[in-house]
């Protein structure tokens, strides 16, 4: 009997594994024009491949992540400034559709971060809005507190951790 109870564990294990192989994820041919048939061919023949980090990287041309003050999620005229900055690069990015990523610094709890990372992301998506840009070109998720840019527990590490940031995916 234990045997056989080990054949089907180790037969639904394999299973889940073949399945879980044979997948390709979204991001792992987002941008890069894989794939006959491929809807996003205009986008392929750009290059454009992103970072995953968005524009954390800093390797996006005309995208920039912005930064907030301490628990708060309105926006300063400097963010504003970049948000339509940021407008434009969309605009001109037809095929792109545009995560915002709130984050917070490492105060506060899990719970109360996600949520101001939220509130932050939600911000940035109506001001884009506001700017022309379809909010079905937008979505928003927040990571609270869990990807920092910095580690430090210096201010400066936290004003770097407080922020939105802006992937690129295909649509």
């Amino acid at each position: 009997m234990k045997n056989l109870t080990k054949f089907f564990l180790m037969s639904a294990l394999i299973v889940a594994m073949a399945a879980c192989s044979s997948k390709k994820k979204a991001e792992d041919t987002a941008g890069t024009g894989a794939g006959e048939g491929n809807p996003d061919a205009g986008i392929a023949s750009k290059e454009m491949t992103y970072d995953s980090a968005g524009s954390d990287s800093g390797s996006i041309a005309g995208l920039s992540s912005i930064n907030f003050e301490y628990d708060k999620s309105s926006l300063s005229p400097e963010s504003r400034k970049k948000l339509a900055d940021n407008a434009g690069w969309i605009k001109e990015n037809k095929n792109v559709s545009v995560q915002v990523e709130g984050h917070c610094d490492s105060r506060g709890t899990v719970e109360y971060n996600l949520a101001l990372g939220e509130r932050r992301a939600q911000a940035v998506k109506k001001y884009l809005v506001s700017l022309g840009i379809d909010g079905k070109r937008l979505s928003v998720i927040s990571y609270g507190k869990e990807k920092p840019l910095a580690s430090g527990d210096a201010e400066a590490d936290y004003a770097k951790n407080r922020r939105a940031n802006f992937v690129p995916l295909t649509k």
